[in-house]
């Protein structure tokens, strides 16, 4: 997450108070789904936000649901047992909710079904005795289809169906559902504040809301979808000039290879994905966003080979991409392309609709995004760590001391990387098919930190190999990760040899992995690391469960180079 922009003497920002989030709704609604995205994005705002689950803590405290009692989730008539054990949990969950606020916390989004006026009635009146404020979110699914699919992918894999048939626990869930929807009760209350979501995003209705941070609330929330998709994060190619931001150089030959190879990775690990999801790639677009750097925009440029494009308002051909692009061979003079050259900042590439392709070409879409430029380095440009040491002692200290709020003179901190990334977040959120960011290492490390939920201070370290593509897929408790290893030709790892600047990195931007010093995850110190190892195995993959629990760890997975030559993610537990 962000560091928050000030502090206050409260601890709370935005002049807002602490806010209770209720979620309302029956089972399987995406009620999980909402609170984890939504807690996810205020903590990137620097806003001390929990989700308190009332199922998490009730398997917390009983276990399973085979531990429970049968009538435990009918909301008819209880044993005493039961209606004791109901109670029990439910009190103990709200205590949870009163110590962090007690402990300094914001925002806390209470995740439950709370599907009675009665019971939202009360707890909000406690609340606001204690001068919190509350907002009720509820949430809707207007088709059994839908409801349906959030079982199947959430629900049946509940530590409550543990040795349990698919089937059953599919038969069973839905008879939660039809016994809760007897005594459901909408929100209706209009003197409390509430949002009401249709179909995760499809519609959004907003009552009272009032103040900065609650607008902030509904703002992300009618950007948000629960859709299947994958995110790919890859690094821009080899370029001719490495060490220096201000000059925005083309690729280099290295460069341009490395982008068609990439080309084709990403659309033969795309192809078996879809392929194992039973998903006709035909009818899933690729987005591609690259930053407005050279480099970026033109490790994309391959992509055009295979498609015919189409600028998606006038349907005009535009301009095809030079002949060593579609060759894969490198051009004579990559860095001098005329501006005939140059493509669109926005369209769509579809087949040419006469000559038959040998196989399906996806439909690709790729976007520049100017706000996706790597980490600015100011005065320390162009400049090698030892010669940045010699010259500027006092803030090279204080760059080791906190590599992540540090600005050298007239230079980017992450912490403003992470402020200027803010609009890409957004459309992150929303976009519904399959992403590929081509982009800057600095840049990664801060969208990977979003989604993944690592603190601001782990940042910097995150290593962001050359050669790696990075394969996110979101889903309801966290996201699932993989890595996946493509390139080892040059580009790939730092030339130690500083004294030739041309194939130097600039060090500001690659300062996790191409630079003798390393920072230590949750130490925020620097300390000198031995070199790293080659890289021998070509497409050898590593993948890895990141979940947010309600605990407050934070898993730092970075992916790193094992001695056996295949990629491995390292896991640093902060508590």
């Amino acid at each position: 997450m962000a560091a928050p922009l000030y502090t206050t003497a409260s601890g709370l920002l935005f002049h807002a108070g602490k806010i209770i989030v209720v979620t309302v709704g029956l089972p399987a609604r995406g009620k999980t789904h909402i609170s984890r995205a939504l807690e996810r994005y205020l903590r990137w705002l620097g806003v001390k936000t929990q989700v308190i689950s009332l199922g998490d803590y009730r398997r917390k405290v009983l276990g399973g649901a085979q531990n429970l009692p049968k009538d435990y989730f009918t909301l008819g008539e209880k044993s005493p047992e039961t209606e004791r054990l109901r109670r029990n949990v439910k009190t103990g969950c709200e205590d949870l909710i009163v110590e962090f606020f007690e402990k300094g916390g914001q925002v806390v989004i209470y995740d439950a079904n709370n599907g009675t006026v009665q019971a939202r009635q009360e707890l909000a009146e406690k609340f606001d005795k204690a001068a919190v404020h509350v907002i009720f979110l509820e949430s809707v699914l207007t088709s059994d289809e839908l409801v349906e699919a959030n079982i199947r992918s959430v629900k049946i894999s509940s530590p409550d169906y543990k040795n349990t048939s698919p089937e059953q626990a599919v038969q069973d869930y839905w008879s939660r559902i039809k016994d809760h929807e007897k005594y459901y009760e909408p929100v209706v209350e209009t003197n409390w504040p509430f949002i009401r979501i249709i179909n995760v995003g499809e519609k959004i209705m907003v009552n009272n809301i009032q103040g900065y941070l609650q607008s902030r609330i509904v703002f992300f929330l009618m950007n948000i979808h629960n859709k299947y998709r994958t995110i790919y994060f890859a690094r821009s190619g080899q370029s001719l000039i490495e060490h220096s931001y201000k000059a925005d150089s083309d690729l280099s030959p290295a460069g341009w290879e490395y982008a068609e190879r990439m080309k084709e990775f990403v659309l033969e690990r795309r192809a078996k994905a879809l392929e194992a999801r039973g998903v006709n790639s035909d009818d899933r677009r690729l987005v591609i966003w690259t930053s407005a750097r050279r480099r970026a925009h033109h490790t994309a440029w391959p992509f055009f080979a295979t498609s015919t494009a189409v600028h998606r308002s006038s349907l005009s051909a535009a301009p095809s991409p030079p002949e060593s692009v579609t060759s894969g061979s490198a051009p004579a003079s990559p860095d001098v392309l005329p501006l005939s050259q140059t493509p669109p900042t926005s369209f769509t590439l579809l087949p040419p609709a006469a000559t038959p392709a040998p196989v399906p070409v996806p439909r690709i879409k790729v976007i520049e995004k100017p706000q996706m430029s790597e980490i600015n380095p100011g005065v320390w440009d162009g400049l090698s760590p030892d010669e940045a040491q010699e010259r500027y002692p006092e803030e090279w200290e204080r760059f080791l001391r906190d590599p992540y709020a540090f600005r050298a003179p007239r230079a980017e901190s992450y912490h403003d990387l992470c402020v200027r990334l803010e609009p890409i977040l957004i459309e992150l959120e929303k976009e519904q098919e399959d992403l590929l960011i081509i982009s800057h290492a600095s840049v990664i490390r801060c969208l990977l930190a979003y989604l993944i939920g690592l603190p601001a201070s782990e940042i910097p370290a995150i290593e962001i190999a050359r050669g790696d593509l990075l394969e996110v897929v979101p889903a309801s408790y966290g996201v699932h990760s993989r890595a996946f290893h493509f390139w080892d030709g040059p580009g790939r790892r730092h030339n130690n040899d500083e004294s030739d600047h041309h194939t130097s990195l600039n060090f500001y931007e690659n300062f996790a992995e191409d630079t003798k010093y390393r920072t230590r995850p949750g130490t925020g110190t620097v300390t000198p690391a031995e070199p790293a190892l080659p890289h021998h195995n070509h497409q050898h993959q590593h993948q890895h469960h990141h979940h947010h629990h309600h605990n407050h760890h934070h898993v730092h997975h970075v992916f790193r180079e094992h001695p056996e030559g295949h990629l491995e993610q390292t896991e640093f537990v902060n508590e």
